[in-house]
C-alpha cells in the first residue's frame, strides 16, 4: 500500500500550475478577479531567518479567520496547504497529509487555503465553503477528491456532478446553494485570491510549514520538513 501511495504522489509531483492548466480566457483565481494587493511578492519581501521562513508581513497572510483548520487549533506546527479541489496532485497528496496528521495527532494542524486555478474550481470552492458552514468541510473535500474524475475535467468541468457528490456525502443542498452565493463566500474567494498573488503561489498543492515554504516538492520532503518543525517545537513524534 505504501508503495502504491508513493507511486501516486510520484506521478503528480509536478503539481497543477496556473500557467499550464488554466484555460484560455479563464480567470485564474476568482470569478471576478480582484486587484493585486499592495504587498510585495514573496521573492522581494525577504524572510525573517536563514531557514526560509516568510517575513512577518507575508506570514500574516498564511492563515485567515475563515480558513478551514483540520486538527488541534493550538498545535505547535501548522501546515498551510494551498489547494485546488480539481487538482490531481492535491488529491494524490491528501493521504500523505492525513498520514502526517496520524503521526502527529496532537502537534500538527492543517490549514486549507484555496488556489482556484482550474475552470470551475471557483464554484467548487463555493461548495466547500458552504459545507464548512455546516461543519462538513472535510466531508465535502473528501467527496470531491474521491469523485474528481467525474467532475473535474480541466476544460469541461461538470460542476453539477460536484454538487451531486456533495449531496451524496450528506450536505444540506438547499442551505449549501444559498450559502455558496453569499457575500461571505465572495469574500473568501477574493481574500484567498489576493493571498495567492501576494505569496506567489503558482502551483497546487503549495505547502508552508510554520511559515517555511516547501521548496523541494515531494511527499518525503514534506514529511521531513514537518518532522523538523516538530522537533524544533520540542515534542516527540508518535511511534
Amino acid at each position: 500500500m505504501k508503495k502504491i501511495l508513493l507511486l501516486m504522489v510520484g506521478l503528480a509531483l509536478a503539481g497543477c500550475s496556473r500557467q499550464t492548466d488554466a484555460p484560455p480566457g479563464a480567470a485564474p483565481v476568482t470569478e471576478t478577479p480582484a486587484p493585486a494587493p499592495a504587498v510585495p511578492p514573496a521573492s522581494s519581501a525577504g524572510s525573517s531567518s536563514d531557514d526560509g521562513r516568510l517575513s512577518p508581513e507575508l506570514a500574516a497572510r498564511l492563515v485567515r479567520e475563515h480558513s478551514p483548520v483540520l486538527g488541534p487549533r493550538n498545535a505547535p506546527v501548522t501546515i498551510v496547504e494551498f489547494l485546488d479541489p480539481a487538482c490531481e496532485a492535491c488529491r494524490a497528496f491528501a493521504p500523505v497529509v492525513k498520514q502526517i496528521q496520524f503521526m502527529h495527532p496532537e502537534h500538527v494542524r492543517v490549514v486549507v487555503r484555496y488556489a482556484a486555478f482550474h475552470q470551475g474550481s471557483d464554484e467548487a470552492v463555493r461548495l466547500l465553503e458552504a459545507a464548512r458552514q455546516q461543519g462538513k468541510f472535510e466531508t465535502a473535500l473528501n467527496a470531491l477528491f474521491e469523485g474528481q474524475q467525474d467532475w473535474a475535467s480541466h476544460h469541461a468541468p461538470n460542476v453539477d456532478r460536484a454538487w451531486q457528490l456533495a449531496a451524496a456525502a450528506g450536505i444540506d443542498m438547499a442551505r449549501a446553494r444559498r450559502d455558496a452565493r453569499s457575500p461571505q463566500a465572495d469574500q473568501v474567494l477574493r481574500q484567498d485570491g489576493e493571498d495567492v498573488v501576494a505569496l506567489k503561489v503558482e502551483r497546487t498543492p503549495t505547502f508552508f510549514v510554520n511559515g517555511r515554504l516547501l521548496t523541494d516538492f515531494g511527499d518525503r520532503q514534506l514529511m521531513a520538513l514537518v518532522n523538523e518543525e516538530v522537533a524544533r517545537a520540542g515534542v516527540a513524534s508518535t511511534p
